[in-house]
């Protein structure tokens, strides 16, 4: 069966960082190994999860150049390049290379709260400037605002370069009028490792996951049995990372899955601030869940 392009497991990977706070680039070169041996589809740098607020313009572009390295062809590449301030969003796709990736992954602006024409007109320059394909991404948790279910349809009716929506609002209802009224060509992916299966169920494509970043394989095993429409399958898989995933934003993302990663033995647990650890109670508690899969 032929799939979109962007089906299946993408995940929005970590940046690992050194105990001085630097870029740690040997782990960053594991944790790519281990996704792509997970059998993950693709991997999404510098979103949300890889700590991107708090990454200097330069540290960024040398980890796109860092995950076109280590990945060296062997798996889709997407590069999270978002913002508040459209004008540098677009400046920002010539001052990176992108060698190497597919498309963008591109956060509804931030802290503006601009309205739904604002949003519109944001996505329209970022979709005629881009070199790629863009995929939009609606987390309303960290954007302060919702792209409403009429504005996702609009961009993806006028927007031909967008490709696909991350919806990660958390409103099933929203989610699935999307999948219902979408035009073709257009796909939602699931931004919210809890949900993916029931999404898929009514039409989405995917998922970009957190929760791959420690088990690529078995989130990525749920997600096509999903897709293969073997949910019988999938469900036990479902339930099994159901409190993992609750453990990874219980007190906040990348500070839960770091943990794992650093049980794992892929990264170490460290962060720039104002991520902080977590406590030691839900460490004892992700240990304990780490037995169950």
């Amino acid at each position: 069966m032929n799939r979109h392009a962007f089906a299946g497991t993408g995940v929005a990977i970590v940046t690992p960082f050194l105990d001085n706070g630097d870029l740690d680039k040997h782990s960053l070169e594991k944790l790519v190994n281990h996704l792509i041996e997970g059998n993950v589809d693709y991997l999404v740098v510098l979103g949300t999860t890889g700590e991107s607020a708090t990454l200097s313009k330069e540290e960024k572009k040398e980890i796109f150049s860092l995950v076109n390295q280590y990945a060296n062809g062997r798996i889709k590449l997407v590069a999270g390049i978002g913002g508040n301030d459209t004008r540098a969003v677009i400046n920002s796709f010539n001052e990176y290379d992108l060698s190497g990736y597919s498309a963008i992954l591109s956060v509804s602006p931030y802290y503006n709260k601009p309205n739904s024409e604002g949003v519109f007109q944001h996505y329209k320059a970022v979709s005629e400037a881009s070199p790629l394909p863009v995929i939009m991404y609606n987390v309303p948790g960290r954007t302060g605002m919702n792209v409403n279910v009429a504005t996702t349809l609009r961009i993806a009716s006028e927007c031909k370069n967008i490709i696909a929506t991350k919806e990660a609002s958390g409103n099933v209802e929203q989610i699935l009028q999307i999948i219902k009224d979408k035009p073709e060509g257009f796909e939602v992916i699931s931004g919210d490792d809890g949900i993916t299966l029931p999404l898929i169920a009514c039409g989405a494509i995917g998922v970009i996951s957190v929760i791959a970043n420690a088990y690529p394989k078995q989130c990525s095993d749920m997600v096509n049995f999903c897709l293969d429409g073997n949910f019988a399958a999938a469900r036990p898989l479902h339930e099994t990372m159901l409190p993992i995933v609750h453990s990874l934003f219980a007190e906040g993302s990348p500070s839960g899955v770091k943990v794992y990663l650093k049980e794992l033995g892929v990264t170490k647990e460290t962060f720039r601030l104002p991520v902080v650890s977590v406590s030691s109670e839900l460490k004892n508690k992700i240990k304990d869940l780490m037995k169950t899969i």
